[in-house]
């Protein structure tokens, strides 16, 4: 039974297909939302510089001048002479493919970034005799879905050739590229149980001495710098990974600048296990995007309700509703506890 006030499937299909709905209409200027003060806008005049290289070797170059994460990977992509199309995603502080450190929506002030370019592509004939071939999929922010995990045991397992990090290009021929992560892992999940079926993939161009993970992500160490005369900078950045601030990214062209652990990061990484769990994909931005819907939020319906009207196309079922609130919701009681005076 749906949760009070939750639209089901069918009323979210009539929606999108053209119904009349009743226009929101903003507030009036002196009723304008303000900006909550532990946030300060990060302005365009501001200038914030991030050293970057190349995961497989290259000198460092800095990039500036971006609110979002395709507006980066543009500005990667121009230092260094390349089509943003050949960039897969970027790791922190690490030019080895570490899924623990890959850039989401929030880059610290002090990290050093690695871009993973396109390298050798590859093509697989996987026969899907479960349910689940076993892979968590996540997306870079900017069209391309690829590899976060390979679970042990799982059809793609038996697959050496598949890696953590390898961009998923296509499936049967139709390109996943332009595709999020969820559209993908729902496209591998609904292909029916013993068809045999092909993908092709491109894995990232590595270092001589970088080797892809092959299945569950573990927390790795801070890798050496690709460039012995740049490892002051890396070893810095690598210094000051604690206690500072962080550039988050917004969907919608912001970018704020925002104490780098809190109750609503907490939450969010706890929403991101459940977003694996429910639906065979991570994604951080997404799960902060929920605590940003459910933090003001008394009750569970009024999430619900919140999540249909801004992230409806992805059906999230009740159950896992009622999971997201119970993590914003103990998340901000422990914070409050922590404030309360003894």
């Amino acid at each position: 039974m749906p949760l009070f006030g939750r639209k089901s499937s069918v009323d979210r299909k009539a929606s999108s297909n053209g119904k009349p709905t009743t226009p929101t209409l903003p507030p009036p200027p002196s009723e304008t939302p303000k900006r909550p003060p532990t946030e300060s806008v990060f302005p365009p005049r501001q200038e914030l510089i991030f050293h970057c290289q190349l995961a497989h070797g290259s000198a460092t170059k800095d990039v500036k001048d971006f609110s979002n994460v395709k507006d980066l990977y543009a500005r990667i992509a121009s230092v260094f002479g390349l089509s943003q199309a050949e960039i897969v995603f970027c790791t922190l502080n690490t030019h080895k493919v570490d899924m623990t450190r890959l850039l989401g929506g929030q880059i610290g002030l002090e990290d050093f970034i690695f871009a993973h370019i396109k390298g050798q592509t590859k093509r697989i004939t996987v026969n899907k005799t479960e349910p689940s071939i076993g892979l968590t999929i996540t997306d870079n922010g900017a069209g391309y879905a690829f590899v976060k995990r390979i679970r042990e045991g799982s059809i793609i397992s038996q697959h050496p050739e598949v890696s953590v990090g390898d961009l998923i290009e296509s499936v049967n021929g139709k390109s996943m590229i332009g595709a999020k992560h969820y559209e993908v892992a729902k496209f591998l999940k609904e292909l029916p149980q013993s068809m045999t079926f092909t993908m092709q993939i491109v894995e990232p161009r590595k270092a001589f001495d970088a080797i892809s993970p092959r299945g569950a992500v573990t927390k790795a160490t801070v890798a050496v710098p690709v460039l012995e005369q740049d490892g002051d900078m890396l070893e810095k950045a690598v210094a000051k990974s604690e206690g500072r601030a962080t550039l988050r990214l917004k969907k919608d062209g912001q970018a704020v600048i925002e104490e780098l652990v809190t109750w609503e990061t907490k939450a969010a990484e706890r929403i991101d296990d459940l977003l694996e769990v429910f639906m065979g994909i991570r994604d951080l931005e997404l799960a902060q995007t929920m605590v940003d819907l459910g933090k003001e939020k008394s009750i569970v319906d009024e999430l619900a309700v919140a999540i249909d009207d801004a992230l409806g196309e992805f059906e999230f079922p009740d159950d896992f509703v009622i999971d997201v609130w119970s993590a914003i919701d103990s998340c901000r009681a422990t914070a409050t506890r922590s404030k309360s005076p003894s």
